[in-house]
C-alpha cells in the first residue's frame, strides 16, 4: 500500500460518524451594480483579461481570429469551433504542453470578480486551462452571477469532482511592482460573450 493510500484509508477509518452538512452560505450585499455584464468586463480587464461581444451576424471569434489563424495547435472543447488537438485522446496532461490556443465554455461568470468557472466537464482535460499559451472562454451573458456567494450556491460546485475559478491570465509581480502576465500559466485570457446554442 502506498503512503497516499495508507493516509486516505486512515482518514476514512477515523472520520467522525454522523451527517455533517456544510454550513449555509450567507448572502452579502453585492459590491457591483445591476449591469452584471459591464461589471464582469470591468473586473476581468483589471485582472489582465479581455472581453469581446460579437457583432450579431458576424464572426463570433473575430476578436481572436488572428490568434486562431496563426496558431499551430488548437485544443477546442466546444462545438462552436474545431481544433486540431483532440482533447478526448489526450493520455497524459503534459501532452498539452504544446497547445497554442485552448477554447472552452465557462459554466458561469462572476461579476464581482471577473472570474469564470470551469469543471472537468468543460475542460475535458483539466490541465488545458493552464498549459495552453492562450485561453479563449465562451460565456453566455445570462450566466453571469452577481458575486462569489451566488456562485457557491450553484449546484455546479457541489456536483463537480473538479471546479476552478479563473480570473484573468497568469500574472506575477516583482518587488518593484513590475507585473508580468503569463509567467506560470496562460499568457492571455479572452472571454467571448456568446449565448449557449
Amino acid at each position: 500500500m502506498s503512503a497516499r493510500d495508507d493516509t486516505l484509508a486512515r482518514i476514512r477509518t477515523n472520520r467522525p460518524a454522523g451527517d455533517h452538512p456544510l454550513p449555509e452560505v450567507p448572502l452579502f450585499t453585492p459590491l457591483v451594480g445591476d449591469d452584471h455584464v459591464a461589471e464582469f468586463g470591468e473586473r476581468l480587464k483589471r485582472m489582465g483579461g479581455q472581453i469581446a461581444a460579437p457583432v450579431p451576424g458576424g464572426d463570433p471569434f473575430a476578436a481572436v481570429r488572428e490568434r486562431l489563424d496563426t496558431a499551430t495547435v488548437i485544443a477546442s472543447a466546444v462545438p462552436e469551433i474545431a481544433g486540431n488537438r483532440d482533447l478526448g485522446a489526450v493520455a497524459r496532461p503534459q501532452d498539452l504542453a504544446d497547445v497554442d490556443v485552448a477554447i472552452v465554455r465557462a459554466v458561469f461568470g462572476v461579476a464581482e470578480t471577473g472570474s469564470v468557472l470551469f469543471t472537468q466537464a468543460e475542460l475535458t482535460v483539466n490541465a488545458v486551462a493552464y498549459l495552453a499559451q492562450h485561453l479563449v472562454v465562451l460565456l453566455d451573458p445570462d450566466d453571469i452571477l452577481v458575486n462569489i456567494q451566488a456562485a457557491y450556491r450553484r449546484p455546479d460546485f457541489g456536483r463537480a469532482a473538479y471546479a476552478v475559478l479563473h480570473t484573468g491570465p497568469s500574472a506575477t509581480a516583482d518587488i518593484e511592482g513590475v507585473l508580468i502576465h503569463g509567467a506560470q500559466g496562460v499568457r492571455s485570457l479572452t472571454v467571448i460573450l456568446l449565448p449557449r446554442s
